[in-house]
Formats: structure tokens, sequence, C-alpha cells
């Protein structure tokens, strides 16, 4: 195939979807490189210092609210912010509801939605809760062995047990 432009090879495809119609365009290296090149937006202008300090000073403030942000925990799992933010997977069912504020703008630019639409499980919502309670016992467990309160780690074991956990 040949450039539209001139008479070389065409190496380049592009398709663009501005329009109501899809445009193809067939362009050898040279023909692309001014077709892309006279698209783009004029060069920012060159920063100022008032400017530098400006982004700085929220850099910093960004960075204080993230480490306030990281020290927040779920009440019912115990996973922090911080350890979702390096796991990528939240504890319970209950953190969608505790870092609502964090999370809806990172699920709203992941799916573009922030409404479950399609299937969902076919066990019932007791499960879940049955579920949640067994996350939170085993935090429990954990945190009871941690101060070396046996007594109320074997407790919450034999609740978990209990559960089927």
């Amino acid at each position: 195939m040949k450039c539209q432009q001139c008479e070389k090879p065409a190496t380049f495809h592009i398709t663009e979807l501005t329009g109501d119609t899809p445009q193809e365009y067939h362009l050898c290296e040279n023909c692309a490189k001014s077709y892309l090149t006279q698209n783009e937006p004029a060069a920012p202008p060159t920063p100022t210092l008032a400017s530098a300090l400006a982004k700085q000073l929220k850099i910093g403030q960004a960075a204080e609210e993230l480490a306030r942000l990281d020290q927040r925990s779920c009440p019912v799992c115990g996973i922090s912010f911080y350890e979702f933010r390096n796991q990528g997977r939240l504890g319970c069912p209950h953190d969608y509801v505790y870092f609502e504020r964090e999370l809806t703008p990172l699920i709203l630019n992941i799916h573009g939605e922030t409404k479950h639409i399609g299937k969902r499980p076919k066990r019932n919502q007791e499960g879940t809760d049955k579920h949640t309670d067994l996350i939170r016992l085993k935090r429990e467990m954990q945190d009871a062995v941690a101060q070396e309160d046996y007594e109320r780690a074997s407790q919450i074991r034999d609740e978990i047990r209990r559960l089927g956990g």
C-alpha cells in the first residue's frame, strides 16, 4: 500500500475516531511524523519559580495526607490503607464502606462505573457476614497472641472453630 500523500510505501496506518465515521490514513514515516506533530498542542510555557514552589507545596500536602490515610485501618478486619496500597487487595467487604472516599475515584477510574452490574455470588448475605466475622476473629486472635494474652487467644480460637473457620 502506498502513502496517501506521496508515493512511498505506507508503514503507518492511523485511524481517527473524532467525527461521525472513522477516518483511515495510510502514510509513510515522514508524512506520519508531520501529520502527528501538526495535531500536537503547543508546548506549555516555561515554569516560573513561583509555580515550581506551588507545585512542591502541593506535593508536600499530598504526601502528608497520604501518610495520614495510611494510618487508618478497618475496624472489622484491621487492614490499613497502606497494606491495601501495597497488596492491591482489601481485607473484607466492610473496607469498601470504610475507605469509600478513597476507593470511589479508583473504582471509577478502573471500571468507569461505581455501581455493580452483572452477576452476583449465589451465596446469601449471611455467608458473607460469617466470612467477615471469621476475618475479624482471626485478626483479634493474632493481636491477642502478639500481646501474649493466650487465654483470650484460645477463646477466640474456639469461637473460630464454632463458626467453622
